[in-house]
């Protein structure tokens, strides 16, 4: 049992590592993930918030996952909608790397399951990130301005994403979404009824996934 436990610390230490020689965040940033993580692990006891499974590759599988998508933000972004925020993916951990690099970015993680929204205000809290709010509601439902950026990891297929995020969006928006193999039949659902302009980049943090990057979104005229 020990050597288990020893072997999952081990991994646990060297991903950390291996997470901060890569993405090089400062040292501020880096201690706030780690107080995220440690959070996750707290309240992952209460509830489910991601599965127990990736919990031990919550480095790899979550932290570099959300971090990759951050240098597809624009230069100059000033909001971020996350939807779908769940255990703060990518929404969280965005937030907490454009603390220092973007200070005037506001980003809004949309979680429609009350607890999870609990954990979210937690770690909000804690972190003390006045650059995060968070709404407990279900996207479709909300009337806001339209973002910079919308974010959504793993919610829906994409064409249910579009539909969701529709309202929140103009066609100066960039819409940043991670997604897996199944992405091409995804993206020939979605033109069915959407036009969009559309960029594939691969995720580094995923031997078969994608990033979805899509601008000018519109509705096809029936």
């Amino acid at each position: 049992m020990f050597s288990v436990y020893q072997s999952s610390r081990t991994r646990y230490k060297n991903d950390m590592e291996s997470f901060i020689n890569k993405y090089n965040v400062s040292r501020e940033t880096y201690q706030n993930l780690e107080k995220m993580v440690n959070l996750l692990q707290q309240w992952q006891n209460k509830f489910n918030l991601v599965s127990r499974n990736s919990l031990a590759d919550v480095w790899t599988r979550h932290i570099a996952d959300s971090a990759g998508l951050f240098k597809y933000l624009p230069a100059e972004v000033d909001s971020v909608y996350d939807l779908g925020s769940g255990a703060g993916f990518p929404g969280l951990v965005l937030a907490i790397m454009a603390k220092e690099i973007y200070p005037s970015a506001k980003f809004t993680l949309i979680e429609s399951i009350t607890k999870k929204t609990l954990y979210l205000n937690a770690v909000k809290d804690a972190l003390m990130l006045d650059n995060v709010c968070i709404i407990n509601a279900r996207a479709e439902d909300l009337t806001l301005p339209p973002a910079d950026v919308v974010t959504a990891r793993a919610v829906a297929s994409l064409d249910k994403l579009l539909n969701c995020v529709f309202k929140l969006t103009s066609r100066q928006t960039k819409l940043i979404f991670p997604k897996g193999k199944t992405y091409q039949d995804e993206l020939t659902e979605a033109l069915k009824k959407w036009n969009f302009k559309v960029g594939v980049q691969k995720n580094e943090e995923s031997e078969d996934g994608i990033i979805l990057l899509l601008e000018n979104l519109r509705r096809k005229k029936k």
